[in-house]
């Protein structure tokens, strides 16, 4: 398995990327691959403030429900609507049209702080 470069991740499995002090937010290709068919998305509405790992919603799988942890502190500025009708996007392009949230970043530096590509792949094989 492959994750993009230009992305970080947490150790819980979410990559973000970010543009200014915007960060796109999803899961890894590894976490969906773990759960399986990805049959629901619950994720915060619009303008919900949250501290770096706190819970912004779940994913339901076939085999299981898991919690989202957001990575850095923000606020929830979109959420990926097309989720809600085709949640499969996360199983099959999880890095681009299976994204789960958008966040206004309170400090986007907190991003470097993340694993990189390359830290991520050693941590989970």
């Amino acid at each position: 398995m492959s994750y993009p470069a230009n992305l970080r991740y947490t150790k819980e499995h979410e990559w973000i990327s970010l543009e200014g002090n915007v960060a796109t937010i999803g899961i890894t290709a590894f976490a969906q691959s773990e759960l399986g068919d990805i049959v629901f998305v619950d994720v915060p509405t619009v303008g919900k403030s949250l501290n770096a790992q706190e819970v912004f919603g779940s994913v339901e799988a076939v085999k299981t429900v898991s919690d989202l942890f957001i990575p850095v502190t923000g606020t929830v500025t979109e959420i990926n609507a097309v989720l809600e009708k085709q949640p499969e996007l996360v199983n099959t392009d999880p890095y681009g049209a299976g994204w789960m949230v958008k966040v206004t970043v309170n400090n986007p530096a907190d991003v470097d702080g993340l694993l990189s590509a390359a830290d991520y792949e050693a941590l989970v094989g």
